[in-house]
């Protein structure tokens, strides 16, 4: 299985985003993480397959909505109120060893190439 990940772009400050990550097969968990330049990788959002369980970063409740479309293996994060220090390469990730460490960025197999975010103040 393969992850692509897409959306990515130049936003200003407040302004929004959806990113995509299509799954070339069969996943359950897919989840969101993202790093910015001198950061380690960080957990975003994570969705149970049919997109009914969801867990999100705290910093990023409230205006970041991840779904799922489970027919089209195709994760989505929705990305609203955006600020500057969103900015960082977004990378989906799928087929988590344990469903006990969903945040956990070493509990994934499966990677996407990155999308760029960038907001601009």
């Amino acid at each position: 299985v393969q992850l692509q990940a897409s959306g990515g772009g130049t936003v200003q400050a407040g302004g929004s985003l959806r990113l995509s990550c299509a799954a070339s097969g069969r996943t359950y968990e897919m989840a969101w993480f993202r790093q910015a330049p001198g950061k380690e990788r960080e957990f975003v959002a994570v969705s149970s397959w049919s997109g009914f369980t969801t867990d999100y970063a705290e910093s990023v409740k409230g205006r970041f909505t991840i779904s799922r479309d489970g027919a089209e293996n195709t994760s989505y994060l929705q990305m609203n109120s955006l600020k500057p220090e969103d900015t960082a390469v977004y990378y989906c990730a799928a087929s988590p060893k344990s469903r006990e460490f969903l945040r956990d960025v070493r509990n994934y197999a499966l990677w996407g190439q990155g999308t760029q975010v960038t907001v601009s103040s």
